[in-house]
């Protein structure tokens, strides 16, 4: 923890700060800070990327295999004038995750600011009792254990700063309150969906969002953690799912379609930003009310 937010069982008295302005919407800015946004090459995480930029976020964006990435990012800094650049990153292992940040880090103004944990793969593979042990490792892996590499190395760098007040090459730190990590959860980690089984990806999930509450009060002073539970979005992570099975999930959604990616940004502007600066271990549902019934 960043000095001694916690002692023993009770935390410290204001261990954070409310921000300076109480405009709401110069809290929603991201001028001059570094973002990452992994699993970005199409889809929620490519929407996410977008909406940093736009808000004034320098980002970097990873991705596994999808090369597209690369032209998107060049397609981001071009439309809104912020640096933005594309890296092939595996998460599968906590080394290249952390050489990456590093990297990323002293090349973007020597700071980190927003990591958005974004990549996930589905289960695709039907009941746990028939599905391969190998789909489940690399489920589990890509979804939870990836989450948590990604958040170890940025929390260690927002510790840093917040300790020593300094860039990675000892410049003096402009307007850094605290991290902000926003891992993308699902509605799987709160619900069991049906008609499709997919109890390895529902526990990946719910995996997720409970390591994000523990490590917003691991990280209280330093950084803030939360996560977003989207539901059924029309993105290609669904493609393998039949005609028939995406009729049956709209007739349990109450708003009665999927949601598309760019429905997704706000949510995670606002947790990105200092506009959600008394949340931490906070999780945001979107999913057209599926949970509700």
């Amino acid at each position: 923890m960043a000095g001694n937010a916690m002692n023993g069982g009770d935390f410290s008295h204001n261990n954070t700060t409310a921000p300076s302005t109480t405009r709401v919407m110069p809290l929603f800015s991201l001028k001059g800070r570094t973002a990452i946004v992994s699993g970005a090459g199409a889809g929620i995480g490519l929407a996410i990327a977008q909406a940093l930029a736009e808000a004034g976020a320098n980002v970097a964006i990873w991705y596994n295999s999808n090369k597209k990435a690369i032209t998107e990012a060049e397609k981001i800094e071009k439309e809104y004038g912020v640096k933005c650049k594309a890296y092939q990153v595996n998460i599968l292992e906590f080394a290249p995750v952390e050489a990456a940040i590093n990297e990323i880090v002293k090349e973007f103004n020597g700071r980190l600011d927003i990591f958005i944990a974004n990549s996930g793969i589905p289960w695709t593979q039907g009941p746990a009792l028939d599905g391969e042990l190998e789909h489940y490792r690399k489920v589990v892996a890509t979804d939870l254990d990836g989450t948590f590499y990604c958040a170890r190395a940025a929390g260690a760098h927002w510790r840093r700063q917040k300790k020593e007040g300094t860039t990675i090459d000892g410049k003096t730190l402009e307007g850094f309150t605290g991290g902000s990590f926003v891992a993308t959860a699902s509605m799987s980690g709160h619900i069991v969906n049906i008609p499709q089984l997919q109890a390895a990806y529902n526990a990946a999930k719910a995996g997720v969002i409970h390591l994000c509450k523990s490590l917003a009060v691991e990280w209280v002073g330093f950084a803030r953690c939360n996560t977003i539970s989207p539901g059924y979005i029309a993105t290609e992570i669904s493609d393998f799912a039949p005609a028939a099975t995406k009729n049956s999930w709209r007739d349990k959604i109450p708003m009665g379609r999927e949601g598309e990616a760019h429905e997704l940004k706000g949510a995670f502007l606002f947790l990105a930003s200092d506009a959600s600066s008394y949340c931490t271990g906070t999780d945001i549902i979107c999913d057209g009310g599926y949970c509700l019934p």
